[in-house]
């Protein structure tokens, strides 16, 4: 092949050298590759109604009307059988309301659509579980005698758990002085939570804070260990406050409540 290829005019040997690398690159840009592509999904208020139901229903104690919002926040992304290109990528890499993440960092236990989405609604159904002894726990209420019915099943993932702990202390308890924990702003956040109360992080939060502002959030709840990527891309109007624990979280939103200092990122 070399010596019939010195033999071409150069043109000619030029342009049969490049088509093999042409070939090439259209071969790995038309190649799946182990990314997916995620968007600012749906927040929903666990204060409010879902399907005609309420999020958060409790029996066994007295509940309070409640004024503003505690919006839980979400991500949506390509499931893990869908085919992501090269080109797909480099188009939605310098958009800011996308972001290219490793599949692997998304759904880490690998599996089909299906039993991802099985996965996702089991640990939300354990998030649930959390939050409600998280939430009596921190009211010092019998969980033998409150009993905590949350509505929100069709959304998976254990991310929610930190809103669901504080709608159930503002349906109960309110800010602990007769005023609404939310004092009537709409609030969201995101992080998971522990039965004792501890918040964790869940990655894909520069996507939930943009889903929150969309949403009309002026404040976001944030795991303290994602205050950095929470300001990468912080839409303008929102206001972030770190948190570690249940009791951070309400002990922030009373601060803020009664206009003294509040923690920030």
């Amino acid at each position: 092949m070399l010596s019939r290829l010195t033999r071409l005019p150069l043109p000619a040997a030029l342009a049969v050298c490049a088509a093999p690398v042409v070939a090439l690159l259209a071969v790995v840009a038309l190649a799946p590759l182990p990314f997916v592509i995620a968007q600012p999904g749906l927040t929903a208020d666990v204060l409010g109604e879902r399907d005609g139901k309420a999020v958060i229903a409790v029996t066994g104690s007295p509940t309070r009307e409640t004024k503003g919002q505690l919006r839980m926040t979400t991500i949506q992304a390509t499931g893990p059988s869908t085919t992501v290109t090269l080109p797909e990528l480099v188009d939605h890499w310098f958009d800011p309301a996308r972001a290219v993440m490793p599949k692997e960092a998304v759904y880490s236990g690998g599996g089909s659509d299906e039993e991802i989405e099985a996965h996702n609604l089991e640990e939300m159904a354990k998030s649930q579980s959390s939050a409600t002894d998280a939430a009596l726990g921190f009211l010092h209420k019998d969980p033998k005698d409150v009993k905590v019915e949350l509505n929100l099943a069709d959304v998976g993932g254990p991310s929610a758990g930190l809103l669901f702990s504080l709608g159930i202390v503002d349906k109960l308890d309110g800010d602990g002085s007769g005023g609404d924990l939310t004092g009537g702003r709409s609030i969201a956040g995101t992080g998971t939570i522990t039965a004792d109360g501890t918040v964790g992080p869940v990655g894909g939060v520069p996507l939930k804070t943009q889903a929150a502002r969309r949403d009309g959030a002026s404040v976001f709840l944030v795991p303290k260990a994602e205050c950095s990527d929470a300001r990468s891309e912080l839409p303008e109007g929102l206001r972030l406050v770190p948190v570690t624990s249940l009791t951070d979280a309400v002990n922030a939103l009373r601060a803020l409540n009664r206009g003294g200092p509040v923690p920030s990122c």
